[in-house]
């Protein structure tokens, strides 16, 4: 009895698992990306000695947003200046930290984001934040934005 002759081992590598994994991997990442989002992007004010507030980057902080158009959004959803004070009302009725924190645009009207604060204050809200970016140095290079955001308070 003649004996087959086996072939040789194969050395091309087969990328096709390779590729099926990344495009899932591609695929997750486009879907949950904007969900990660937290409200409304707005270039903030940049100041010198922002006082950082880790608070703000919870899931369950209230965040108040106002645009360079004066549009004003809570989380995600725009409503006016006047709507917001029974919502935020209501956000904060079961939280301990009663905080709500505040990014207005930096060429945002000076009057619009007053009137924010006015609403928001005649909802009850003591304590609010102002959140900032820090400034960048001269001699630093980059001009990315501080990571996990800072805040200025107000009292």
């Amino acid at each position: 009895m003649a004996r087959q002759k086996l072939p040789g081992p194969m050395a091309d590598i087969n990328v096709t698992p390779m590729v099926d994994v990344m495009l899932v991997m591609l695929i997750i990442f486009m879907v949950i990306t904007p969900m990660l989002s937290k409200g409304i992007s707005v270039d903030m004010v940049r100041t010198n000695n922002p006082v950082a507030m880790q608070a703000a980057d919870k899931d369950d902080a209230v965040l108040v947003a106002v645009t360079r158009d004066g549009k004003v959004y809570l989380k995600t959803t725009q409503m006016t200046a006047d709507t917001l004070p029974p919502k935020v009302k209501d956000m904060l009725t079961n939280k301990l930290d009663k905080t709500v924190y505040l990014r207005a645009d930096s060429r945002a009207r000076y009057e619009k984001v007053v009137e924010v604060v006015d609403n928001l204050r005649s909802a009850g809200v003591d304590q609010l934040g102002l959140l900032t970016e820090e400034l960048k140095k001269k001699t630093e290079s980059s001009s990315a934005p501080v990571a996990g955001g800072t805040a200025t308070p107000a009292q």
